[in-house]
């Protein structure tokens, strides 16, 4: 299967470098590109995509917001966002939005490959190390507001299933979380997906955003 690949970004050398990358690979095809949030929307209503690779800083309407109306239109495609180190506060706004993560602009293009196709399949993409920073970093910035509903949703997780969304949120991969709770691969994947069911999330990135803004994980990666 071919992944539909959009490339979003207002400068036109950096989609050139990242087209000549996907270009080159047999199970992907750019389809689309736009300069701005606006011209990506209006391409979407037309072209089917898989996955938006998707800048932060545009004119007329930046990634984040652009995410945000993408990822609540019925069967979205799959939105990554690029950002730079000086720019992580963005990302962390466009995976509240509903991006599947994120990867800075200056990524090899082995990792770019990667992500895209992990995003595709429905996997998290962003590398656990790089979403811990990140959050940690961020989580002074974190709202205050609306924490006790946030806190009995999860009231809902089993002792185990709580266990495992902190490993989660501190980047453990299933293997890892397996190998720390003596299961299964097999048993931790089924528990996250009953804490992506019971919490109402997409993907494991949205586990790790709830979980630092519920102080379920606290900045420093500790639970």
């Amino acid at each position: 299967m071919t992944i539909r690949v959009m490339l979003v970004d207002d400068q036109v050398l950096l989609r050139t470098g990242f087209r000549m990358v996907l270009a080159a690979q047999p199970d992907m095809e750019v389809v689309a590109e736009a300069g701005d949030g606006v011209e990506a929307l209006q391409v979407l209503r037309s072209t089917p995509v898989d996955v938006v690779l998707m800048d932060v800083r545009m004119p007329k309407l930046d990634g984040v917001e652009t995410t945000r109306r993408i990822c609540s239109e019925p069967e979205p495609p799959k939105v990554l966002i690029l950002t730079t180190f000086d720019l992580d506060e963005y990302a962390f706004s466009g995976l509240k939005a509903g991006a599947s993560g994120f990867m800075l602009k200056d990524v090899p293009p082995g990792e770019l490959l990667a992500a895209i196709r992990s995003v595709h399949s429905g996997d998290a993409v962003v590398a656990p190390s790089t979403t811990r920073r990140l959050l940690d970093r961020f989580a002074p910035m974190l709202p205050s507001g609306g924490k006790e509903p946030q806190h009995k949703e999860l009231e809902r997780l089993t002792d185990r299933e709580r266990e495992v969304m902190v490993l989660v949120a501190q980047g453990l991969s299933n293997g890892e979380i397996a190998a720390r709770l003596v299961l299964s691969e097999a048993t931790v994947k089924t528990h996250v997906g009953r804490i992506l069911t019971k919490l109402g999330l997409r993907d494991r990135v949205q586990v790790v955003v709830l979980a630092y803004e519920t102080g379920l994980v606290r900045a420093g990666g500790h639970g």
